[in-house]
């Protein structure tokens, strides 16, 4: 019997009135051209709204608090790996109305979306789910 692996994945759902940040990956990145909250994988040992935070200031530049889960999801791994994906998502908060910078190493484009805008985008399925 094969032991599945499991990796977790924490992300932010930041508004700003009735838009959501959404950030397209960059050529070359796993989903490359997909869209996404901002968020990633969470480090050993590292509490999951932790993650979040970091996620978001490393990816966007912004400064965020969490103020509640949002959504949990679960898939088995696309690439068809012994592994199971846990994503967290969480409502954040901004510290004041920052400028995105996004780290062109993971992300090329980011926008403001109502989610009837996102639903258009090429999402992976746990943000189509989450939407």
């Amino acid at each position: 019997m094969t032991e599945i692996a499991h990796k977790h994945l924490a992300y932010c759902w930041i508004a700003r009135g009735d838009r959501v940040l959404f950030l397209r990956r960059a050529p070359g990145v796993f989903l490359a051209g997909r869209w996404e909250l901002p968020g990633g994988t969470v480090e050993p040992g590292e509490p999951f709204e932790a993650t979040a935070v970091r996620e978001v200031a490393e990816e966007t530049g912004l400064t965020v608090r969490v103020t509640e889960e949002v959504s949990r999801d679960s898939w088995p791994d696309v690439a068809g790996r012994a592994l199971r994906i846990h994503a967290f998502v969480y409502q954040a908060s901004e510290d004041g109305l920052g400028e995105v910078v996004l780290n062109p190493a993971e992300h090329d484009d980011f926008a403001w979306l109502t989610v009837a805008e996102a639903r258009k985008l090429e999402l992976p399925q746990h943000f189509r789910r989450l939407l």
